[in-house]
């Protein structure tokens, strides 16, 4: 049977963990603290360890060294709801198995204990990436942390990453963070934008050519690839590679050598690829734009970047973030916040730190009004979804929290919209009430109910459908 060792001082997590693994017949042992763990891994040295990085006394990535000596053959997840990409990478770092962000599912931390039981402790690589601090990307809730963790695990492995992820999420500082704590470190990462680049001139932009390859081509010239050498390439805009251009780019990644433009004689090459699309990748391969041996190859590890609106919790760490960088004031009065929390923000992290940079300006050195927030650039006001999200995120936020007693959102919400709704349908089918109810995914009858209440006066009138 199976051991495993819960060092987490939150009661519920670390009842809910011995719950599960008591279920799935694991032997299980709980401790609150870091040095109470650390004596019972020493008296009975357990097979897994999930270690919460917040404790009280002895913090978990201190313990985690602690545990490598009296436990050395058990392998260690970690798990917080505080951590950063520095969090992540010391912890892959130190030697764990794992990385979770709280919450969880209980399912991913028994497929975590699955994994470690039946491959061993994960030994740490000979040689560990330094830790450089990380300032550029920025969150603390679950859909940043599983970016981080990702980073972390991939960035000491020779793997290809794949980043995708609406534009302005930040695609390019996850690439320079694999590169940043990987063993490439110190040696060149080279961005290419492949979109900028002339569609006539990708070929020789990438692999080099030599004289006389075309016209114009008088000397010899290193293309990027061999200019990396030993160290980082990021195609951007990948899906904007021409056909002819892809397969020698996979030759590059099957063979590690690069030919170039006019030449006979390949060069050696040792070049890790990162690339990243905002693109739908899969569908250019079955239009037959985009190679799928290519494809594959390059995504052996992909991360994917959330857009802005689906970590509004993340807006406040980052205006503070950004404003720390301007010199400004780095606390936003409540109405600005919430304002900045409701907009949509279809340009991601990028149109935030530009409109507070903005901001900023305006308040010439004091508080950060909703005033001085620009209004969002023409074009670029989000898809009347969006619009709808946002105007309902700060509906609910004049309602809860307040003083009183709680009321039936579902239903005010519902008496909010629902006249507009059916007033449009019918305007839009010519009061035809049969074709509405069937476009609004109703009863004819229920139509009727909604007509008598919104509009009672037209209640009687019902010609013929």
């Amino acid at each position: 049977m199976a051991a495993v060792l819960i060092i987490d001082d939150e009661e519920p997590i670390a009842w809910a963990l011995r719950r599960a693994f008591d279920r799935a017949g694991y032997s299980v042992a709980v401790a609150a603290t870091a040095e109470d763990g650390l004596t019972k891994a020493a008296a009975r040295p357990p097979d897994v360890v999930f270690l919460d990085v917040r404790l009280p006394g002895m913090d978990g990535l201190a313990a985690l060294a602690r545990l490598k000596e009296v436990a050395p053959a058990a392998a260690v997840v970690v798990i917080t709801a505080h951590g950063n990409l520095d969090t992540a990478v010391k912890a892959v770092a130190g030697g764990a198995f794992d990385y979770l962000a709280k919450p969880f599912d209980l399912a991913r931390a028994l497929d975590a204990a699955r994994r470690a039981v039946g491959r061993g402790a994960a030994d740490p690589p000979a040689s560990r990436p330094g830790l450089a601090e990380d300032d550029a990307l920025v969150g603390h809730g679950p859909a940043m942390q599983t970016v981080f963790r990702r980073i972390a695990l991939v960035a000491p492995t020779t793997a290809c990453v794949l980043i995708t992820g609406e534009s302005g999420t930040g695609k390019e500082l996850v690439a320079r963070a694999v590169h940043a704590h990987s063993p490439r470190k110190d040696r060149p990462f080279l961005p290419v934008h492949v979109a900028a680049l002339n569609p006539n001139l990708v070929e020789s932009e990438l692999f080099g050519h030599v004289r006389g390859a075309f016209t114009g081509a008088d000397r010899p010239r290193p293309g990027l690839l061999a200019l990396a050498d030993g160290g980082t390439v990021f195609l951007d805009e990948l899906a904007d590679i021409p056909l002819p251009v892809q397969a020698k780019l996979l030759r590059v990644l099957e063979r590690q050598e690069v030919l170039p433009v006019g030449g006979t004689e390949p060069s050696k090459v040792d070049v890790r690829i990162v690339s990243a699309t905002h693109a739908d990748l899969s569908a250019a391969v079955r239009d037959g734009r985009f190679r799928h041996d290519l494809f594959f190859r390059l995504n052996v590890y992909p991360i994917h970047l959330p857009p802005l609106r689906d970590r509004v919790d993340d807006i406040p760490l980052l205006a503070d973030h950004f404003l720390r960088r301007f010199g400004a004031a780095s606390a936003l009065p409540a109405d600005t916040l919430a304002v900045l929390t409701a907009r949509p923000w279809p340009g991601n992290v990028r149109e935030l730190r530009n409109a507070l940079e903005h901001a900023a300006i305006e308040a010439r050195g004091g508080p950060i009004r909703p005033e001085h927030v620009p209004p969002p650039a023409a074009g670029h006001a989000g898809t009347v979804a969006d619009r709808l999200r946002s105007l309902v995120a700060e509906w609910v936020r004049g309602k809860v929290p307040r003083a009183g007693e709680p009321e039936d959102l579902y239903q005010a919400l519902l008496d909010e919209v629902e006249p507009a709704l059916l007033d449009e349908v019918l305007r839009q089918l010519g009061g035809n009430r049969l074709a509405a109810a069937r476009w609004l995914g109703l009863a004819r009858a229920t139509v009727r109910k909604m007509i008598r209440k919104y509009h009672p006066d037209a209640a009687e009138a019902d010609p013929e459908e």
